[in-house]
């Protein structure tokens, strides 16, 4: 069977028994700040679980996409050098939401891989929790028994806690598990060692393939098990680790799902896959990795410094330094892998091939800037490499090579190659002491503690009533207390509430909750898993008081003002720039709004002028807003509407229309209710944020008008200027040409000083020791680039054995400039710091430009400079 056949055959198998096949949710996560990326099968189904979201279906099957590189699934650094580690991986599930349970889930998990796929039944272990008497948890009894129907008695093994009960992080639902395990060693190894006794050892040929996971509890925050109220299955089948499996491979690389990547990086970079261990380490990285990189640009998130774009940028930059340093490749490759795998994963995952040139190209401009990077470590190398020769060291330490790392993308092994080519050795020990301590510093930014929910009122859903009310009487359901920098706030669920939770690209509301006359500040609203929670400092004094919520409604009107105005605007950019426009990603704040869109060029000042006429007439038009409320999805396609690349929608969907003709989205925002009361559209930016995405900024309203103003107030200070002018940009223009002229005239008379100067200095060159050196604070020129000017020319004058300190007042300091002749073999960025370290700068070793506040500096280098020399032989 192919690939595509064994995905196909899990979901029509459980098709077949009621359940419902749905999409994979977008990879990247919105709205739950205990994950970046989805990094299992259940997380898009958490809030089913934890009973925040009704059971819309009691089964489901699908694939979902994960991504595994960050928090308590750290796997990066073995992906690649094993056979079976991934960054993104597919994930085959079945779910019962409080219907089927472990019966059904074991006989339909062994009539699957038995009948349907005809794995051999003696390659089979299952494993079933021991318990735990610590947790006072019993041994799975039931799972047990249910296994002996199908499975020799001996090959049911017990697990422990770490190995049979499934927690997906801290807190969160959890439950026993019932793992499948198959040896795919071959007959003769199989006759030397009994596969039991390598179940959960490691052995990379007897691995897992699916996991049944029996929901039954939920981990608070003070460690404690609760009693889910409906038992559930969650089901987890690694799809790459199947095919191995099915299709009696003995790595997961070695199937159809990587091997059309592997095969096409091999002839391009002319080397056979098998030859040979470091080269194979670099094929296997490059599949893995464009497939996390490409889905997780495809569902939205671009490379970035910050957050889970980082994540993405180290995913790419490891790629990049494989392929760079055991294949070769000097010039952007992994852009050309984006057709082949949204060519594998059209039926399945069609959204990265709706956006191939798109993906394409984000990636082509991350390749090319970090090869850039990696020239720049490699020139730092040499200079490092220098200053060991210079010093008899033949240690890398453990700063200088983690400096690398963090600033040019040099992972320890590349330093490591490196350093052993040039005979000299690694400080392994200290890199990781610098990479430990940068962790820590990660951790302790970003920590925050958590309390468990303490329940207040009746447990209800939380009604967002802020599309038609700013303001309502409610009762707190739930709150806890939150600890972030030794600073503590508190969230807040009300069964009710007009505060919009930040999301779209909209921020939360803010206002107040009056519990009785004690008026307690909202500071943000946010959501998390479906829950709208309310930022306060403190708790009411009586919990249990009906409270009133009102909006800070100035700040509302203001946002959706500039909320309304980004779909106008999306809608013009695609009439003026063509249909290619997509949104990809936005800001809506009641001072101004930002919409980032694919493009791939800069606009034109006309292209501009035009969006901003098109929104500005569609505001005078006051086109009344056309809201549909629960539209089925598919209607809403019919209708047109504009979707979003990944952003994961309901059956039922809101539906924002101003014009039928002109802009219509699917939007849970704020609006206006008719485009006249956004009032004016000014844009004040235009730029790019990354390759293919451009990045519009504006204002409206009175923000708009306030910018207007501004400038026209500019305008006429500018006009007092030039009074009697009929004509101000004229006479603007005509000013510009005349101080073009005198900076001309001024550049060539300086000049003609420098050329001066350079023949007295030329004479002024004393001898000490060996060298000829120059030593002046007090140069007669007004600017460092006639310092730097004057320097050269003494450098082609001079030539060698020279050092020439010269030094400049601008602007309230000393402008410093050391030259060394090449010829000496001293590097002037170690002397400058040796010997002035309150004279910060740098440069190459034969040239630092550098500066103080204090004329003392220099002179003390000087004379610093003169005794080193003087002492000096060649």
């Amino acid at each position: 069977m192919t690939s595509e056949q064994i995905r196909k055959a899990f979901l029509d198998f459980f098709e077949s028994k009621a359940h419902k096949i749905v999409p994979s949710a977008p990879i990247v996560v919105k709205n739950d700040p205990t994950l970046m990326f989805i990094n299992s099968g259940m997380a898009p189904f958490k809030n089913i679980f934890l009973g925040n979201e009704p059971i819309k279906y009691p089964r489901i099957a699908d694939t979902q996409k994960c991504l595994r590189v960050s928090g308590k699934h750290n796997d990066l650094e073995e992906v690649g050098v094993d056979t079976y580690h991934h960054t993104m991986f597919e994930m085959l599930g079945n779910w019962s939401f409080g219907d089927y349970f472990k019966k059904e889930a074991i006989e339909w998990s062994w009539e699957l891989l038995t009948q349907v796929y005809r794995l051999e039944k003696e390659r089979l272990y299952v494993t079933v929790f021991e318990g735990d008497t610590k947790e006072n948890l019993a041994f799975d009894q039931e799972a047990s028994d249910e296994w002996k129907k199908w499975i020799d008695e001996g090959r049911i093994l017990k697990g422990n806690k770490k190995d049979n009960f499934w927690e997906m992080g801290d807190t969160g639902p959890c439950g026993p598990c019932s793992e499948i395990h198959i040896d795919l060693r071959s007959d003769e190894e199989r006759k030397q060692q009994h596969g039991k006794d390598l179940v959960n050892a490691g052995h990379p040929q007897v691995i897992e393939i699916w996991n049944n996971v029996f929901m039954e509890f939920e981990r608070k925050a003070d460690g404690s098990l609760v009693k889910l109220e409906k038992q559930h299955v969650d089901t987890g089948m690694g799809f790459e680790r199947l095919c191995v499996a099915v299709q009696k491979k003995t790595s997961n690389y070695d199937t159809d799902i990587f091997q059309p990547t592997i095969q096409f990086v091999a002839t391009r970079a002319k080397v056979t896959y098998g030859d040979n261990e470091k080269t194979d380490i670099a094929l296997r990285v490059i599949a893995d990795h464009i497939r996390a990189i490409s889905f997780t640009i495809a569902d939205g998130q671009l490379p970035s410094n910050t957050g889970a774009g980082y994540v993405i940028r180290r995913i790419l930059r490891r790629a990049v330094r494989y392929a760079y340093s055991y294949l070769g490749f000097e010039t952007p490759l992994l852009c050309d892998l984006v057709p082949l795998i949204a060519n594998q994963f059209a039926t399945v995952f069609p959204e990265l091939k709706a956006q191939e040139d798109f993906v394409a190209n984000v990636i082509r401009e991350e390749e090319t800037s970090f090869l850039r990077t990696l020239a720049h470590g490699i020139k730092r190398f040499a200079i490092i490499e220098e200053e060991l020769v210079k010093s008899n060291d033949q240690l890398v330490d453990g700063k200088t090579a983690f400096e690398l790392f963090d600033t040019y993308g040099f992972p320890l092994d590349l330093t490591r190659l490196m350093a052993a080519e040039k005979g000299f050795s690694m400080d392994e020990a200290g890199f990781n002491k610098e990479m430990a301590a940068q962790k820590a510093r990660g951790r302790k930014d970003a920590a925050t503690d958590q309390s468990d929910w303490i329940e207040v009122g009746e447990e209800a859903k939380t009604e967002f009533i802020g599309y038609d009310f700013q303001e309502a009487d409610s009762y707190l359901v739930k709150y806890r207390s939150i600890k972030q920098k030794d600073k503590e706030l508190f969230q807040l669920v009300l069964n009710k509430t007009p505060f919009y939770a930040e999301s779209g690209g909209q921020v939360g509301d803010t206002g107040y909750l009056d519990f009785g006359g004690e008026k307690i500040e909202v500071l943000d609203t946010k959501k998390e898993n479906d829950l709208i929670v309310h930022l306060v400092k403190k708790l009411p004094a009586q919990l249990n008081t009906p409270l009133h919520a009102k909006i800070n409604s100035t700040k509302r009107s203001d946002t959706i003002k500039n909320h309304s105005a980004t779909h106008l605007l999306q809608a013009a950019l695609r009439q003026v720039l063509g249909s290619h426009v997509q949104q990809k990603g936005s800001l809506v704040h009641p001072d101004h709004l930002r919409f980032d869109f694919s493009h791939f060029a800069k606009m034109t000042d006309e292209e501009i002028a035009q969006v901003e006429q098109i929104v500005n007439d569609k505001i005078m038009e006051n086109v009344a807003l056309e809201e549909r409320r629960n539209v089925p999805i598919a209607d809403a396609k019919k209708l047109g509407a504009t979707m979003l690349f990944g952003e994961k929608y309901g059956e039922f969907v809101r539906v924002i229309t101003f014009d039928e003709t002109f802009s219509r989205e699917l939007c849970g925002g704020c609006h206006v209710h008719s485009t006249g009361e956004v009032g004016l559209f000014k844009i004040i930016s235009e730029s790019s944020i990354a390759s293919g995405v451009r990045r519009i900024e504006a204002v409206t309203g009175r923000k708009a008008i306030d910018y207007v103003n501004a400038k026209l107030k500019d305008l006429e200070s500018i006009a007092a200027h030039f009074k009697g002018s009929k004509n101000i940009v004229q006479s603007i223009e005509q000013w510009r040409e005349s101080a073009d002229k005198l900076a001309k005239e001024n550049e060539q008379l300086q000049d003609k000083l420098i050329g001066g100067l350079a023949k007295e200095y030329k004479l002024a060159f004393e001898q000490v020791g060996s060298v000829h050196f120059l030593a002046d604070k007090n140069v007669a020129v007004t600017s460092a680039d006639a310092l730097r000017k004057l320097g050269l020319i003494l450098v082609s004058e001079v030539k060698d054995n020279f050092v020439m300190l010269l030094s400049t007042h601008v602007n309230g300091k000393q402008i410093v400039h050391l030259r060394i002749a090449p010829s000496l073999g001293v590097n002037g960025n170690q002397l400058l710091k040796e010997l002035a370290p309150a004279i910060k700068g740098g440069g190459p070793a034969d040239f630092v430009q550098a500066s103080t506040a204090n004329m003392s500096d220099v002179e003390d280098l000087a004379k610093k400079l003169r005794e080193r020399f003087t002492n000096l032989s060649l």
